[in-house]
C-alpha cells in the first residue's frame, strides 16, 4: 500500500524534470562567425546550459529556425544565444546584429 504513493511521487518528480528542461526563454541574441561552424551551413547556436546535442527553436519578426547546441557562450550580459551565421541569416537577423529572440 505505502509503494503507490512512492509511485505516484516519483512520477511527478520526473514529470516536472522534463518540463523544466523544456522551459522557454526570451532574450538578446547575436551571431558568431568564428569557432566550432558547423558543417556544411548547419544551423548551430552557443547557449551557456543546454546540452551539447539539443536541438532549440528560436523565434524572430515571425520567422523560427531549429538550430543545434555545439558551444558554450554567450558571454555578454543580457544575451541569452549566439547564432552560427547560416542560423542567423535563416532567422534573418544579420542586418541587425542583435535582437530580441523567444528560444524554446
Amino acid at each position: 500500500m505505502r509503494a503507490q504513493p512512492t509511485l505516484l511521487l516519483g512520477l511527478v518528480t520526473s514529470f516536472l524534470a522534463f518540463t523544466s528542461i523544456a522551459k522557454a526563454e526570451s532574450g538578446l541574441a547575436s551571431y558568431y562567425g568564428y569557432g566550432k561552424a558547423g558543417r556544411g551551413g548547419e544551423l548551430t547556436c552557443a547557449h551557456r546550459t543546454r546540452p551539447f546535442g539539443s536541438v532549440l527553436r528560436v523565434s524572430y519578426s515571425g520567422r523560427t529556425i531549429q538550430c543545434r547546441v555545439n558551444d558554450r557562450g554567450p558571454f555578454i550580459r543580457g544575451r541569452i544565444v549566439d547564432l552560427s551565421v547560416p542560423a542567423a541569416r535563416a532567422l534573418g537577423m544579420m542586418s541587425a546584429g542583435v535582437v530580441r529572440v523567444s528560444v524554446d
